[in-house]
């Protein structure tokens, strides 16, 4: 099951003003803020990337993996999703946690 646009629209529009985008990967989403993935919402839900921060918002019996085999997230209940303070926090808070993703190394240039 994908994930429909209006999950996508609800949740950036509960993290307005947070510079915050989504981009389409593998058939879902990544959720990133500034240019860093803090989560993925995959089947209408928001996993929030694993970070002690996670546990002190929502504890251990809300990991579960985002898609098939994927290593264990934070599962956002909808209800949570509903508090744009507690999600923005949240947000903020994993985001602080989690590194900036790797510089990509430049594509070699043919000889000429």
């Amino acid at each position: 099951m994908a994930t429909r646009q209006e999950t996508t629209a609800f949740i950036l529009d509960q993290l307005h003003p947070l510079p915050v985008r989504v981009r389409a990967m593998f058939g879902e989403y990544a959720l990133y803020l500034d240019d860093k993935v803090v989560a993925f919402i995959c089947d209408d839900t928001l996993f929030m990337k694993p970070t002690e921060v996670g546990a002190e918002f929502l504890g251990e019996e809300n990991l579960a993996p985002a898609y098939p085999g994927s290593k264990l997230y934070y599962a956002v209940p909808g209800d949570k999703l509903e508090n744009r303070e507690w999600l923005q926090d949240f947000v903020i808070r994993t985001a602080e946690l989690v590194p900036l993703p790797k510089p990509k190394k430049p594509k070699p240039q043919p000889s000429s």
